[in-house]
């Protein structure tokens, strides 16, 4: 189990600083994997799940949603046929905080737990 995914996000202000070239080495490692995406100059964490039917991507789409609720941050969800598509970043600081690297870790958990 990955200790980041037992972490709790903290809540995060509009001037909460984003994670240092450091930080990131150090965590992205953490998930493997994951992609770092950069959308209108926007650093972003992605990862995309596959799955063997619909309704299997959507209930795992919904469970992302209630931690995601649970948290109080939130992610970009696409589900498709067979795969979803999650993508994690903080939208007041407009980049990556260590929340988007928890949530990133607890979504695999949840991935991981939905395969056993």
């Amino acid at each position: 189990m990955n200790n980041l995914s037992q972490e709790s996000c903290e809540a995060c202000r509009a001037d909460a600083p984003q994670i240092s070239d450091e930080e990131l080495k150090q965590l992205i490692g953490k998930i493997p994997d994951w992609n770092i995406e950069v959308r209108d100059s926007i650093m972003q964490l992605e990862k995309t799940f596959r799955f063997g039917s619909f309704i299997k991507a959507l209930t795992f789409s919904n469970k992302i949603g209630e931690a995601a609720e649970t948290e109080g941050h939130h992610p970009t969800l696409l589900t498709e046929w067979g795969k979803v598509t999650v993508t994690w970043w903080s939208h007041k600081i407009k980049g990556l905080h260590r929340n988007d690297f928890i949530m990133a870790a607890r979504t695999d958990e949840i991935f991981k737990q939905s395969h056993d």
